[in-house]
């Protein structure tokens, strides 16, 4: 099976001035964890999560309505839509990531997530597996 197959086809996207509040908003309202940062083009170049909002919004004090490249991910792991389900599996362990970006040609057409995976139930293995490498500590607690 492909990344295609079971990925979120419908994705909303902010750009680099999107203010921090209104991303915050739009993950409340869509329940999501993570929105992806594009360009004009709709090119990936970062992307927002959950966590970030409160590591590097709230923490490092940013106010809610700077602009959200403040705060983002600027490294961008992503799958293609033709890319076999078990390497992206694979891929969001190996990067200790729960959600990515599909992009064909450069531009996003949709997001996958290790949920997406686990609601096939031919797919409950490598999610399981993903899910315990993304959940393994990268440091030991100190």
């Amino acid at each position: 099976m492909k990344v295609k197959d079971l990925m979120t086809q419908r994705v909303e996207a902010a750009n680099q001035q999107t203010p921090i509040r209104d991303v915050a908003k739009t993950m409340k309202e869509l329940n999501v964890g993570a929105i992806p940062i594009c360009d004009d083009d709709n090119r990936p170049v970062g992307i927002v999560t959950d966590r970030d909002l409160v590591v590097r919004g709230i923490v490092e004090g940013f106010d809610i309505n700077s602009q959200v490249e403040q705060i983002m991910s600027n490294h961008v792991v992503y799958a293609s839509p033709e890319m076999d389900i078990h390497e992206a599996a694979k891929l969001m362990g190996s990067h200790q990531i729960r959600r990515l970006p599909v992009v064909d040609q450069g531009k996003m057409v949709g997001m996958i997530s290790i949920g997406d995976m686990a609601v096939e139930g031919i797919h409950e293995n490598e999610a399981g597996e993903a899910l315990g490498e993304i959940s393994h500590p990268a440091k030991p607690w100190m």
